[in-house]
């Protein structure tokens, strides 16, 4: 099993609106399994959804649990995910996998409940908040053709480009 590669704005790829999944098979767990790889496979990374691997469907993982301090559910597998609730509004700093150059300040919403199956297709409900909201809501926006760059208020002022730093020999020091 090897990783994906992602796909990068502005591939037209990104744009499409992903369609269900329909059947849990052996072959979808496979799948799930590479999408899971291909972004434990990125220093940082946390979450992935299939449309940034070009396969249109409606399928993200989001794991924020390595982020110190922050309430968390775990590793999610979202599959065909609704949003069901959402509560306040706040801005906060993204950066996104298929958008590897730049950092934008966008609006989601606080809190968020959600109805989803796993890979087995099991359904589940979950209410979550803070970081682990915003990033199940960044995942899903790619499930329906949308990157965080889509909803920055303004380009001008709300767009960053990203700084790339480069680790420096020690030299024996």
């Amino acid at each position: 099993m090897s990783n994906y590669d992602i796909l990068v704005y502005p591939d037209s790829r990104l744009k499409q609106e992903s369609r269900p999944v329909e059947f849990f098979t052996a072959e979808f767990r496979e799948f799930v399994a590479a999408l899971e790889m291909t972004m434990l496979a990125s220093p940082g990374c946390v979450g992935i959804a299939a449309p940034q691997i070009g396969s249109p469907v409606r399928v993200a993982i989001v794991d924020v649990s390595a982020k110190p301090k922050l309430l968390h559910h775990g590793h999610l597998i979202l599959v065909n995910p609704e949003i069901t609730d959402w509560e306040g509004h706040v801005m906060g700093r993204e950066g996104c996998l298929s958008v590897p150059d730049y950092t934008g300040n966008v609006f989601r919403a606080e809190k968020i409940a959600l109805d989803y199956f796993d890979a087995e297709g099991a359904k589940h409900h979950l209410a979550t908040e803070g970081f682990e909201a915003r990033a199940i809501q960044h995942e899903l926006d790619h499930l329906d053709g949308v990157l965080f760059i889509d909803r920055v208020v303004s380009r001008r002022s709300d767009l960053f480009r990203r700084k790339n730093y480069q680790v420096k020999p020690n030299n024996g020091v």
